[in-house]
């Protein structure tokens, strides 16, 4: 079971669509396998590393806002081959848990639309996808929206029509440029590199910053080491200006940070010990 917690007057809880496996080559990119095998866990047969998939439901000023969608339930879905789905798709009924129905969610927030961020926007009735939370408003970067309406090589095999044109189709798509508040305290804060146009989410409330990462960093161990950066960056250079930054805001504000991918719930802080940055794994209810 999920567990509420605060951030001043924010309430906000990290629900899981499940774990998803990730080529750990792929993960990691350039860094050599020497140097962070070691550190990352056991690999399964096919040499991938089991990730999390961890969403943010926030409270704020009436509204119940939804950060990040997860894999979803449409197991037609293309995706990459690579990837391990068999135990994701859990965001509905894990909200479900929570009391949270999906007409209850009056915001979606999208930091891209990589399958595995933007897949449960969308479900299948009667065939067809249709937006998953009949209420809401999507909020989308509209650089990201339009790059996923024009794939290239590279992205076409993340970016699925499926989880964003029905989105459209529904008018029920708001296009962000620039930071943009969505709710009091929520705001949505461009972060490019992983894609061109990615976003990352800010909470701040009373003093208090937490940050969900989106894939600024897929791996908490790419914050203690900032060249570390993943094979799936679109603009790798330009993700290591963006990451110092984030890395910056996180110590001097002391943020509590939400890792998408990290093992649930991923959250953290970073600390900084004798001039080495260290992740800190925090449980929700000792966010504190």
């Amino acid at each position: 079971m999920g567990v509420w917690f605060r951030l001043g007057k924010l309430e906000l809880l990290v629900v899981s669509d499940g774990p998803i496996r990730f080529d750990a080559g792929a993960l990691f990119g350039v860094t050599p396998r020497v140097m962070w095998e070691p550190l990352v866990g056991p690999l399964d047969e096919q040499h991938r590393l089991t990730a999390g998939l961890n969403c943010l439901v926030v409270r704020s000023g009436g509204k119940l806002v939804l950060v990040e969608t997860g894999v979803g339930t449409k197991r037609g879905s293309r995706a990459p081959a690579s990837a391990g789905l068999e135990e994701t798709g859990r965001l509905l009924s894990e909200l479900a848990r929570e009391g949270i129905s999906p007409a209850d969610v009056d915001v979606v927030l999208n930091t891209h639309l990589h399958f595995d961020h933007a897949g449960g926007n969308t479900v299948l009735e009667g065939g067809r996808p249709v937006p998953a939370f009949p209420r809401a408003r999507y909020f989308v970067p509209e650089g990201e929206w339009q790059e996923a309406q024009r794939p290239n090589e590279r992205t076409r095999a993340t970016y699925l029509a499926e989880n964003f044109e029905p989105l459209d189709d529904a008018g029920v798509v708001e296009l962000v440029e620039g930071p943009v508040e969505v709710a009091p305290g929520v705001r949505m804060v461009p972060a490019p590199g992983h894609t061109a146009h990615h976003y990352l989410v800010e909470l701040e409330s009373e003093g208090e910053l937490a940050i969900y990462l989106g894939e600024v960093a897929q791996h908490p161990l790419m914050l203690e080491r900032v060249a570390w950066l993943s094979a799936f960056d679109v603009l790798p250079l330009v993700n290591l200006e963006t990451k110092k930054k984030v890395i910056e805001k996180a110590l001097e504000r002391r943020a509590l940070i939400v890792s998408v991918h990290a093992p649930y719930p991923g959250l953290g802080r970073l600390l900084l010990e004798e001039g080495r940055r260290r992740w800190q794994p925090l449980p929700p209810e000792g966010h504190e």
